[in-house]
């Protein structure tokens, strides 16, 4: 097993312009992806994202903007120790590509950087594997969250 880049596509039947907003805007990645999420969706931008409820279990991860060239590209690096400074070796790094197809958009997503993260070997299998279980779960929420908002072109 390779273990070091997990990549998806999906078709989203909206334009690359509204599909770049609900990857990229707070407001909107909650739609599809995690519980909560604070952060400006600019580069250098430090957040967090929310799994759970905190006081209950959930997970709260830390995270930075690495590139939002809209309506294209969204990048952030994510799952580094609160505080530090999320570069290659600390952080995964999550980069959405989109392009137009059709009427529509498809979206590329990849994940990259465990290798880097010098876990051991069961460590480095563990977090892939429950990686590649979440993106499994949660893109696929991605288009029909697209599908209910009110303006899709």
């Amino acid at each position: 097993m390779e273990l070091g880049t997990i990549e998806r596509e999906i078709y989203v039947d909206a334009s690359p312009e509204v599909v770049f907003d609900v990857v990229s805007s707070p407001e909107h990645i909650t739609g599809w992806w995690p519980d909560d999420a604070r952060y400006e969706p600019v580069p250098g931008a430090p957040g967090e994202i929310v799994f759970g409820d905190p006081a209950d279990g959930g997970v709260v991860v830390s995270f930075t903007v690495v590139e939002s060239r809209p309506p294209r590209t969204f990048s952030l690096r994510w799952t580094h120790p609160a505080g530090a400074t999320a570069v290659q070796g600390n952080s995964l790094l999550v980069t959405f590509d989109l392009r137009p197809s059709g009427s529509g958009t498809l979206l590329r997503m990849t994940e990259t950087g465990f290798r880097e993260m010098g876990w051991e070997a069961a460590v480095l299998e563990h977090q892939y594997n429950e990686h590649v279980t979440g993106w499994d779960f949660f893109l696929p929420r991605l288009a029909p969250y697209v599908a209910t908002l009110e303006v899709r072109q």
